[in-house]
């Protein structure tokens, strides 16, 4: 069951746990939301303006097994953030959060950026997630009143290779990324909760075209170890494995979806 429009709740009041995925209407985080609906749970969303493609996605999944909310947030600005999480709130118990929601600008050199986009893109990478993993992390602890849960961070192969003459900005923010998974990780072992990052490839999703680069996926395929582009669908594969039991034993791990890159 989805809820009929952005920031109304589903008609009924799920009984089951609840999973946030921030930057749910589209690309990799659509592919975790589908998932997820498809094993009955329920579901919190967040998007930032494409209204279309939020009241599309509620639209298609109306007769599927889990229960869907979408929230319109941005996850740099505070306020939205904690809209994000008393959404879900109202629906029951947060155990899992997928913190997707990212930003790219352009490709090009970091001599001809200004202070604003990098300014932006980290306030989206870095700081929105960071905001959210704090929300988690205050309902999900066994030291206050949390049964525990699974943090999945989306990081980027891009921490690694640091993305020269394309988008260092991006490629330091998802770094941070990497590093707050690893620290909050540590943090909160012992808390009952869990905190993992995937760093996916060269994916097949429509961030390509707000980087300027549309067909960025084929042109640079065959350089792929394994010949081809990724799926966001094989990325929310991992990701959906790291938020279930089948994963218990695995935290502060940051796991490479990028066939062999």
């Amino acid at each position: 069951m989805t809820s009929p429009a952005a920031d109304m709740a589903p008609t009924q009041v799920a009984t089951s746990d609840v999973a946030i995925v921030t930057g749910g209407t589209r690309g990799i985080g659509e592919a975790v939301v589908r998932r997820l609906i498809t094993e009955g749970r329920t579901v919190v969303a967040s998007y930032v303006q494409n209204n279309t493609a939020a009241s599309a996605l509620v639209a298609d999944l109306a007769d599927a097994p889990g229960s869907l909310t979408v929230v319109q947030a941005d996850v740099a600005n505070e306020a939205d953030v904690l809209r994000i999480f008393a959404a879900a709130d109202e629906l029951g118990v947060v155990t899992s959060v997928v913190n997707n929601a990212g930003l790219i600008f352009p490709i090009g050199r970091l001599a001809d950026f200004d202070a604003a986009r990098i300014e932006r893109t980290m306030a989206v990478n870095v700081t929105g997630l960071l905001l959210c993993c704090r929300e988690a992390v205050r309902r999900m602890s066994t030291e206050s009143t949390g049964h525990g849960g699974s943090i999945v961070n989306v990081s980027s192969r891009a921490a690694s290779f640091g993305s020269p003459n394309d988008f260092i900005d991006y490629a330091a923010s998802k770094g941070a990324v990497d590093t707050a998974t690893i620290g909050l990780a540590t943090e909160v072992a012992r808390e009952g909760i869990r905190v993992n990052a995937v760093r996916p490839g060269l994916i097949d999703t429509d961030i390509h075209a707000d980087a300027g680069f549309p067909d960025r996926v084929f042109a640079l395929g065959d350089k792929v170890p394994m010949g081809r582009h990724g799926t966001a669908d094989e990325v929310a594969a991992t990701i959906t494995w790291l938020l279930s039991d089948e994963s218990s034993y695995v935290t502060g791990a940051l796991l490479d979806v990028g066939g062999g890159r």
